[in-house]
């Protein structure tokens, strides 16, 4: 019961900086939306996270945390390819579309989980919030409390990203309107190009 409570917290915490609107977010609920490969895309997603909660909670995040030019490249580069994926949400959003059938498939799986690594590791937002924060927050606990807390920021990253992988499905019949399209692909655009500057500011500061 004594490792309940870091387990709790830490689920907690990585829930709160995870759910926030994101690049990543908007991704993964466009893919699940299409039916593209959307459960495979929230596996990397979610592995990725985990992958990242370990490195920081087993002490990464200290160094990172004392070296932010290590964090001004990975700035540049996330700024450049979000700034080039928004272009194409909205450019999407221009040529409208829709849902046509129950499954909808229209890219490949390596295609997809190479750009679903892409949304994921150019932003370096991701690894302030694993790595640096979540790793920073479990350095409080003593023992294997520090490991519990890591694994449940890591559960919360399971739940979410599936939570919108099914969420998304549940709305699809929405996307049958090309209208409901172009709203949401104005929206991914606009997301994508908020969070590029933010980058872009970040790697100018640096």
């Amino acid at each position: 019961m004594s490792m309940m409570l870091p387990y709790l917290q830490g689920f907690g915490t990585g829930g709160g900086l995870i759910v926030a609107i994101g690049a990543q977010n908007a991704f993964v609920l466009t893919q699940s939306i299409k039916k593209n490969h959307h459960l495979k895309v929230c596996l990397v997603c979610a592995l990725c996270d985990a992958v990242l909660i370990a490195l920081g909670v087993l002490g990464t995040g200290d160094l990172v945390a004392s070296h932010p030019m290590l964090i001004k490249p990975a700035a540049w580069g996330g700024a450049l390819f979000l700034a080039w994926y928004g272009f194409g949400s909205f450019r999407s959003a221009i040529k409208g579309g829709k849902l046509e059938t129950e499954e909808v498939t229209t890219t490949g799986v390596r295609s997809i989980i190479m750009l679903t690594l892409a949304i994921t590791l150019l932003n370096p937002h991701v690894y302030l919030d694993t790595i640096v924060m979540l790793g920073s927050i479990s350095g409080q606990y003593n023992g294997d409390a520090r490991y519990f807390f890591g694994f449940g920021a890591v559960s919360a990253s399971f739940v979410w990203f599936y939570t919108l992988g099914f969420g998304g499905r549940a709305l699809a019949p929405l996307f049958k309107k090309p209208v409901t399209w172009r709203v949401l692909d104005t929206l991914v655009g606009v997301t994508m190009w908020v969070i590029a500057l933010k980058l872009y500011e970040k790697a100018m500061s640096v």
